[in-house]
């Protein structure tokens, strides 16, 4: 109990001496009270930013919650909050309180790929699968191919990436990161104007599911090579081909059994729930273990759940915990390590304007080509190509990943959260511009909705 008052004291005084004249803190040593009430607050304040940021986002500027709550995570951190108010930001957020933090983040964007796995429709790699293959590769090609090109003048730039790192390292991170779209921003701005059926739709859903998996493979790649020497790359590759062969070879079969019963009793109870989850777990902690990372394990078996009835509750029983509790953890602790102060000068300013420039143009532009010369319409071309542009949370999962694996630095992280917050933020204007608004007009959104 005394642990627990002396901590929320240090807290008031932080808050005091945040509107205060700027003292130097004391050294303290916190104990587990401490950090526990720091976490308790730390939450608090999370949640009511990104429910605020995330209301004022879609009620002036039509954007989804995710955008807001992306800016919500820099806004608490040094870019803002700390540049103003350092004092408040590490009354809060101090720094040796931070590990439960991260541990709830990495929960969180654990979950969320796992979600995002038991929603990847294999069907829909078969529809159409020409036309998506090719708008698939050219984001793919496209991407990398400008990475090509950058990134030998971005490793001049002191700061940007790690000392030592390989070009060829450096590049594929880069070209990762260009290729990346925001599968489930993708799914749901599709969804929710009713064009799951449509051309638009089937082919970008398709070629977003194809990019995103070959990034992540690319990434895993990296991860598995940069500064861990062949012995651990051999482990990380060779151990994550492993697993994820065993989990598309078993999984089926060991979940099947669990979905029966699902199915019978029309709901998933505790018991299936929290085999599930177990089996979550498992597969986050095996894949962080061999040198990949956690999100590479939750995903793929979230990939080999039963579909029907057996997704469907498992998406309703923890969606809620992950996108409202535990989804903005992660978003403020990647607010945390963005410091936009340090992109602090012309040349850093023009190298963040060219990057965003050029994965726009590299990703947007090829897949509206691309489409084009599929002898796709303009029009279901730029909407395509509107939707594949968007980045949203996956880019900011694989940047932290880079930051917390000292790939790249924090110069060039606060450019890449630049990146991922303006392409996702323009992702739902501008398909409304290009494709929304004429298909309103001809009847195809209402027809396609009446399906």
């Amino acid at each position: 109990m005394q642990d627990v008052v002396a901590s929320l004291r240090s807290v008031a005084g932080g808050l005091l001496a945040a509107h205060g004249p700027a003292v130097a803190p004391a050294a303290k040593s916190y104990t587990p009270g401490d950090v526990s009430v720091h976490f308790f607050l730390q939450l608090a304040v999370i949640l009511l930013a990104c429910r605020v940021f995330g209301w004022l986002g879609k009620r002036f500027l039509a954007q989804p919650q995710v955008v807001g709550e992306m800016i919500a995570g820099v806004v608490l951190g040094p870019s803002l909050l700390g540049l103003f108010w350092p004092g408040l930001q590490d009354a809060v957020f101090p720094q040796e309180t931070r590990s439960v933090l991260y541990a709830g983040a990495q929960l969180g964007v654990g979950l969320y790929m796992f979600l995002v796995g038991t929603t990847l429709r294999v069907d829909l790699f078969r529809a159409r699968a020409r036309a998506a293959a090719g708008i698939s590769l050219a984001g793919i090609a496209a991407p990398f191919a400008v990475a090509a090109l950058v990134t030998p003048a971005l490793l001049t730039v002191p700061g940007l990436f790690a000392t030592g790192i390989s070009t060829i390292d450096a590049t594929l991170f880069m070209g990762a990161c260009i290729a990346l779209t925001a599968f489930p921003m993708l799914a749901r701005i599709i969804n929710e104007r009713g064009l799951a059926d449509s051309a638009v739709g089937t082919l970008s859903l398709t070629a977003g599911a194809f990019d995103d998996a070959c990034s992540w493979c690319v990434l895993a790649i990296v991860l598995a090579t940069f500064g861990g020497g062949a012995g651990l790359a051999v482990l990380a590759i060779g151990g994550g081909l492993l697993w994820v062969a065993l989990v598309l070879a078993l999984g089926p079969r060991l979940f099947a059994p669990l979905a029966a019963r699902v199915e019978r009793d029309g709901v998933m109870d505790q018991a299936v729930l929290g085999l599930v989850l177990a089996a979550f777990c498992t597969s986050a902690f095996l894949m962080d273990l061999i040198g990949i990372h956690a999100i590479f394990g939750g995903f793929i078996i979230g990939v080999v759940m039963p579909r029907g009835l057996f997704a469907n509750e498992i998406r309703r029983k923890a969606e809620p915990l992950a996108t409202v509790l535990l989804l903005p953890m992660f978003f403020t602790y990647s607010g945390l390590n963005t410091r936009m102060g340090v992109v602090n000068s012309a040349s850093l300013l023009l190298i963040a304007g060219g990057i965003l420039a050029a994965s726009i143009v590299a990703k947007g532009g090829a897949c509206y080509l691309a489409a084009r010369l599929l002898g796709e319409s303009n029009r279901t071309a730029l909407g395509i190509g509107a939707l594949m542009n968007s980045r949203g949370l996956m880019e900011l999962i694989i940047i932290n990943i880079g930051l917390q694996k000292g790939i790249i630095g924090p110069p060039l992280f606060a450019m890449l959260v630049l990146m991922a917050i303006v392409t996702t933020a323009m992702a739902a204007p501008l398909f409304e511009a290009v494709y929304g608004r004429e298909a309103r007009k001809s009847g195809e959104l209402a027809a396609m909705s009446a399906r």
